[in-house]
């Protein structure tokens, strides 16, 4: 299913080589995630309670919509860390792509059979397949009555559309009916957000980012809305590279991160 492994200069799924870790590595690795997304978490009740979204450049017109899927404690499917690891000292946290994460085909399936065929001795530590039908279960037994999920994205870009036919197969393996649609055949009634068929969407995971819907017409009907959204509209908070200065003024010196700042001349030293 991996379609879109070549082309370019260089192949993109490239099988010249792997990288392999023991088991206290991938032990640091995970605990590093885990206690970074609780720090995220705790930074986002900050900004969110405190009325600090100004500090993301988040426009005022849509704070109200992240504060209410905040106190609604609207629930999210996934995320993922980028880390630098050497495997030795602890893992830092590079972003954390917290609202449109790709690459799920790759770790949980195309990975998976490579290491059957070449490394068959061989484990693999994410269970990321797993926890993405149990992930589903959880979310539709949390939504509405109806249960079934639209799924929308950019259908024309193969990589967007490949990673959505993907996550409407797991929502599928969790007994839940999906439908795909592209982010620009979505209409408004005047009530509810609509598919093709004029049925309303009352859950919509979304392949688009939070920072680009809020730049679309449709936008100014998002308040009025009672769609839920995978992700939820209070993962704009974690999804953007402000929320590293954030965490570093909040948890400094903290062993998986590194010193971030808004302005340059508070940092010693190279940086990005």
């Amino acid at each position: 299913g991996l379609s879109y492994h070549s082309g370019g200069d260089k192949p993109y799924w490239c099988e010249d080589f792997c990288y392999a870790f023991n088991a206290g590595q991938i032990n640091r690795l995970e605990n590093a995630t885990n206690t970074l997304h609780e720090l995220c978490m705790r930074a986002a009740e900050r900004l969110i309670a405190g009325g600090d979204l100004d500090r993301l450049l988040i426009p005022r017109d849509f704070q109200p919509l992240i504060e209410r899927s905040w106190r609604r404690s609207d629930p999210c499917l996934y995320g993922r860390f980028d880390l630098a690891f050497d495997g030795e000292n602890p893992p830092k946290m590079l972003e954390y792509n917290a609202d449109t994460p790709t690459a799920l085909l790759e770790a949980a399936v195309a990975q998976w059979w490579w290491l059957e065929e070449t490394r068959p001795a061989a484990d693999q530590f994410n269970s990321l397949h797993e926890r993405l039908i149990a992930g589903w279960k959880t979310l539709a037994a949390d939504g509405p009555a109806d249960g079934g999920v639209h799924f929308a994205g950019v259908l024309d870009a193969e990589e967007d559309r490949v990673t959505i036919e993907y996550l409407q197969d797991v929502c599928q393996q969790a007994g839940v009916p999906t439908c795909a649609l592209d982010v620009a055949d979505i209409g408004w009634n005047g009530g509810a957000f609509t598919d093709l068929d004029e049925r309303p969407i009352r859950r919509l995971f979304k392949l688009y980012p939070w920072e680009w819907l809020l730049q679309e017409s449709f936008a100014q009907h998002l308040q009025k809305s009672d769609v839920r959204f995978i992700e939820p509209p209070w993962k704009m908070v974690l999804s953007t590279k402000a929320i590293l200065p954030i965490l570093w003024e909040m948890f400094p010196d903290h062993p998986n991160l590194l010193p971030a700042a808004f302005e340059r001349s508070s940092l010693v030293g190279a940086c990005v």
